[in-house]
């Protein structure tokens, strides 16, 4: 263990908060965003394992993980600077039992010079591309469908199973998205920001008017409400790898973009995995740039 103040108690890991820890996480998170612009909403739930760290009996920093994923750690800007940071990170980071790595949201160079004095490398970056919509309000971006195939909303319930089958294909390869089902789509449709109006389905109509459309893939847009002036993003984009039709990607993405723009929006976000060049080069291409990455470190 690294040098920290006598102070200080570190772990150890544990399943889950109770209430109380909870409301003590909760509190820390909103001292984070307050001082960073950045932290979870929610504390971890009951699935997720906790490194807490304490001062005197309060919470002062919290690292935490659900199964392999890459762990999150934040830390009370009142407390930095004392070694709780690291530890919390050297913890995580050497784990042999569930290794895992680490968010570095950002990439801030503090991140990186933490990393590699665990001896921790970069295993995976998610980028966050930005672009303007406002021009779109003026001038929307054409939607260009080949023959048979429509853009139609989606419907809550009725297109929930056929939503996540497509999805589970088209994310096999990842981590976090592609093991979405349905508990967890019931959970995102019920939050807030939630709006049918912009998840779109492109769909191929069946051949009578007794057969249901099948889906081919789909644009899902959130509204980030709680950010002055709001932003729109590209939520999660698909299209099903065993689809009959291909380049859905470019009427999917205009659509959307056109969407947002006409509810308002001015910029819109995305985060796309860095080593998803064919993703990079659509988006690329609808006029995204580079705003930040956010770095997972682990050990080699």
């Amino acid at each position: 263990m690294t040098d920290i103040p006598s102070d200080v108690t570190i772990g150890p890991w544990r399943r889950g908060l109770d209430s109380a820890q909870t409301a003590a996480a909760q509190a820390l998170f909103a001292r984070v965003r307050a001082h960073d612009g950045r932290a979870p909403e929610a504390p971890p739930g009951g699935d997720t394992d906790v490194l807490p760290a304490h001062v005197a009996g309060a919470l002062v920093g919290l690292a935490y993980r659900r199964g392999a994923d890459p762990a999150e750690l934040y830390v009370d800007p009142a407390y930095r600077g004392r070694g709780i940071g690291r530890e919390l990170a050297r913890a995580t980071v050497a784990d042999t039992t569930r290794p895992s790595g680490i968010w570095a949201h950002g990439t801030l160079p503090a991140a990186r010079h933490l990393a590699d004095s665990l001896g921790a490398v970069p295993t995976r970056e998610l980028k966050q591309l930005r672009r303007s919509v406002e021009s779109l309000r003026a001038t929307p971006l054409s939607v260009d469908l080949p023959p048979g195939v429509a853009i139609r909303t989606f419907r809550p319930g009725a297109d929930d199973a056929a939503f996540l089958a497509v999805n589970a294909r088209a994310f096999a390869w990842h981590p976090e998205q592609g093991r979405l089902d349905a508990a967890g789509l019931r959970a995102e449709m019920a939050q807030p920001w939630f709006d049918p109006a912009g998840f779109f389905l492109a769909v191929t109509r069946g051949n009578t008017a007794d057969t249901a459309d099948a889906v081919l893939g789909f644009h899902w847009t959130k509204v980030h409400r709680e950010e002055a002036p709001p932003l729109g993003e590209v939520y999660v984009l698909g299209v099903d790898p065993s689809s009959p039709v291909k380049h859905l990607g470019t009427p999917l993405t205009a659509t959307g973009l056109n969407h947002l723009a006409a509810r308002g929006i001015d910029t819109v976000l995305l985060y796309v995995e860095g080593d998803n060049e064919r993703a990079v080069n659509l988006y690329r291409r609808f006029g995204f740039t580079d705003y930040a990455v956010d770095t997972v470190y682990a050990a080699p």
